[in-house]
């Protein structure tokens, strides 16, 4: 590798073929900047959901009733199944995966506003009840005071924990909501607490438009008795969030005598389904961009091969010479991977530089505006991989000329024209 005349020699070839050589390296520069450039892409396509998933809770379980599609003990389908306090109960002590159960109540229907009033000023917005528990299923950021607590569901106390943007429509942004009073149809509530989402987009803001209040104080203030809309739960470390769906879905089958087979009685949402499906995506989504990217480069593999055997051609009087005078096969050998090792270096390394200096650059002007991409970029590990391919790409380019050019017979080439 430190023989002058060796390198003289390659870049002189490189003088004499130009265009091709140009071209050729055009082709494994490509194959390298495209790999680079997507592998940014799938991180930062990776990033951006991430961040709008934000800490949410993977094996969280969300359950709620509806109404029984099949017979069991004498009673008929159609059957409304309401869940009650002592559901709440029964699945808090019979769970034993279980971390955390918040009981849930809402007014309205799914996602409808109900009108809030502070003053003068008027608001819809989503008003929940909620346990204190609720905070390890939905994590939220609290600006100022605390979320509901165990003193305020023991007595009914009819405070409220506020939405960012509820306090930036119906407060004055200057000063604290904690202390501050709104109205919720006709009942006045303390604000102690308020907090901003820890997701982004849509989901963020929709999340930030919600009031809660403590659950026992809901079903008092509202006249809700003791019925419970749905429950969120969530499975402790290292326990199946599909179990522990399951085995809830068992004990209130049991409780409100639900056939065993009727899957439309009660409802669910699995997060760690969610979560599960969606890292199952972005590992195939890794997997495409490697192999569409290696072949990319294989394919400016395959010209440099291909223009290593025109040169081969064009040079067999002087490879007889080489080896009349005395030149190995392996001398041979080395010459033309020499040749190659050097095309494929230059070219890959320029496309390995301009792809993480492109992604790079993609990541400052996207930033996190965008809840698609977020901080695209390259790791050190696929730099270092794609370094790996790059060098394993340039050998097997050489290897099917120089094992052409090792077997040129001596007598042979120097009778060719």
């Amino acid at each position: 590798m430190l023989d002058l005349d060796a390198w003289r020699e390659i870049a002189q070839i490189i003088r004499r073929n130009k265009l091709r050589t140009s071209l050729t390296a055009a082709g494994v520069f490509w194959g390298m900047f495209m790999l680079l450039l997507m592998q940014g892409f799938g991180t930062g396509m990776e990033n951006g959901v991430q961040r709008s998933m934000g800490d949410n809770v993977s094996n969280s379980v969300y359950l709620w009733s509806r109404s029984t599609s099949l017979p069991y003990k004498g009673r008929r389908p159609g059957r409304s199944v309401s869940m009650r306090n002592a559901d709440v109960d029964a699945l808090t002590a019979e769970l034993p995966d279980i971390a955390y159960l918040a009981p849930r109540l809402q007014l309205g229907g799914f996602r409808s506003g109900t009108t809030i009033k502070r003053g003068e000023k008027v608001g819809s917005f989503q008003v929940m009840g909620d346990a204190p528990a609720y905070v390890h299923v939905q994590p939220m950021s609290l600006v100022e005071g605390r979320f509901v607590n165990p003193i305020d569901m023991a007595q009914r106390r009819k405070v409220v924990v506020i939405g960012q943007q509820i306090y930036e429509e119906l407060f004055d942004v200057a000063k604290p909501a904690v202390g501050q009073r709104l109205t919720v149809q006709g009942i006045d509530f303390l604000v102690v607490g308020r907090f901003k989402a820890k997701v982004s987009g849509d989901d963020g803001d929709r999340i930030e438009s919600v009031l809660h209040i403590p659950f026992s104080t809901f079903q008092r203030a509202f006249n809700s008795g003791d019925r419970v809309g749905w429950v969120a739960m969530t499975a402790q470390d290292g326990a199946s969030g599909e179990a522990l769906e399951a085995d809830a879905k068992r004990i209130l089958s049991e409780r409100h005598a639900v056939h065993p087979d009727d899957k439309l009685a009660f409802g669910s949402y699995n997060a760690q389904e969610e979560y599960q499906r969606m890292q199952n995506l972005f590992g195939g989504m890794r997997v495409l961009v490697w192999f569409v990217g290696a072949m990319t480069l294989l394919s400016g593999v395959v010209g440099v091969s291909n223009v290593m055997l025109i040169s081969v051609a064009e040079r067999t009087r002087e490879i007889g010479v080489r080896r009349a005078i005395g030149a190995s096969r392996a001398e041979i050998v080395w010459m033309i991977l020499r040749e190659a090792l050097v095309l494929t270096s230059v070219a890959g390394y320029a496309g390995l530089l301009a792809g993480v200096l492109a992604t790079e650059g993609l990541g400052l002007l996207v930033g996190d505006s965008s809840d698609v991409l977020s901080e695209p970029s390259v790791d050190i590990g696929a730099a270092l991989a794609a370094a790996g391919l790059l060098v394993v790409a340039g050998t097997l380019s050489g290897l099917l000329p120089a094992w052409r050019a090792a077997n040129i017979h001596p007598v042979e080439a120097l009778r060719a024209e």
